[in-house]
C-alpha cells in the first residue's frame, strides 16, 4: 500500500470558469467559495501533482504582521532552508507559512481546508500571540514551474505581540522586518511574498 501523501487539488476548469486569476487577486470570495464548496475537490497523489498543472493545489500563505509602537509595521520573515518541502524555493526569502492541505486533515468531518491551515502553522512555528485573521487574496503565478501547480490563498494575521519562533530548520532566520526594509530588498523574497507584499501594502 503506497504511504504517499494525497493532497487538497481543484482542477484548473474549475478555476477558469470562475474568471482569471494572473499574480494577485483581491476578491477572494468570488473564486475561494465555490472552489471549496465544488464536488471537484479532491485529495490525489503528490507526486503527480507536482508536474500537472491542469490541477492546482490549493495552499494556504499566512502573513504574520505586527506593528512596533511606533506605528512601523513589520511581517515575519524566514530563508527557506533545506529541509523538508518544495525543493524548488529553497535559498528564497519568504513571508509566507503555509503548506499542502493533506487527505489527513479531512479525517472525522473536519473541514480540511482549516484544519491544514491550522496544523501547518503549528508545524512551522510557535504562535504565542493573539491574533486577528482576514483572507486577502488569491495568488496565482504560472511564470514558473511551481507556481503552475500551486493556488495561494493569502491570510493576514494581525498579531497582538511578536511571540513567534521557527520550528523547523527549513526556516531559518525567522523574525519581523519592517515593510520598508522588505520592499527594498524585494527581489530577494520569493515570488508569492512578492506579488503579497505589492498588493497589500
Amino acid at each position: 500500500m503506497s504511504t504517499e501523501e494525497h493532497i487538497l487539488v481543484i482542477p484548473e476548469s474549475v478555476i477558469n470558469s470562475i474568471g482569471v486569476i494572473d499574480g494577485f487577486e483581491s476578491d477572494v470570495d468570488r473564486f475561494l467559495l465555490p472552489i471549496l464548496a465544488s464536488d471537484q475537490l479532491s485529495f490525489q497523489p503528490r507526486t503527480p501533482m507536482e508536474t500537472d498543472p491542469s490541477f492546482k493545489q490549493l495552499i494556504p500563505y499566512v502573513l504574520l504582521e505586527w506593528t512596533e509602537s511606533d506605528g512601523t509595521k513589520k511581517l515575519f520573515t524566514y530563508t527557506r532552508g533545506g529541509g523538508g518541502g518544495e525543493k524548488r524555493l529553497h535559498a528564497k526569502r519568504s513571508v509566507g507559512i503555509g503548506g499542502h492541505i493533506s487527505r489527513e486533515d479531512a479525517a472525522d468531518g473536519a473541514n480540511p481546508y482549516t484544519t491544514g491551515m491550522h496544523r501547518e502553522i503549528e508545524e512551522e512555528i510557535q504562535l504565542r500571540s493573539h491574533y486577528q485573521e482576514t483572507q486577502e487574496g488569491l495568488i496565482y503565478d504560472p511564470s514558473n514551474e511551481v507556481g503552475k501547480v500551486h493556488l495561494g490563498v493569502v491570510h493576514r494575521f494581525v498579531l497582538e505581540s511578536p511571540e513567534v519562533q521557527s520550528n523547523e530548520a527549513d526556516l531559518a532566520e525567522g523574525g519581523f522586518v519592517s515593510i520598508d526594509e522588505l520592499k527594498a530588498d524585494i527581489e530577494q523574497l520569493e515570488t508569492w511574498s512578492q506579488l503579497a507584499i505589492k498588493a497589500l501594502y
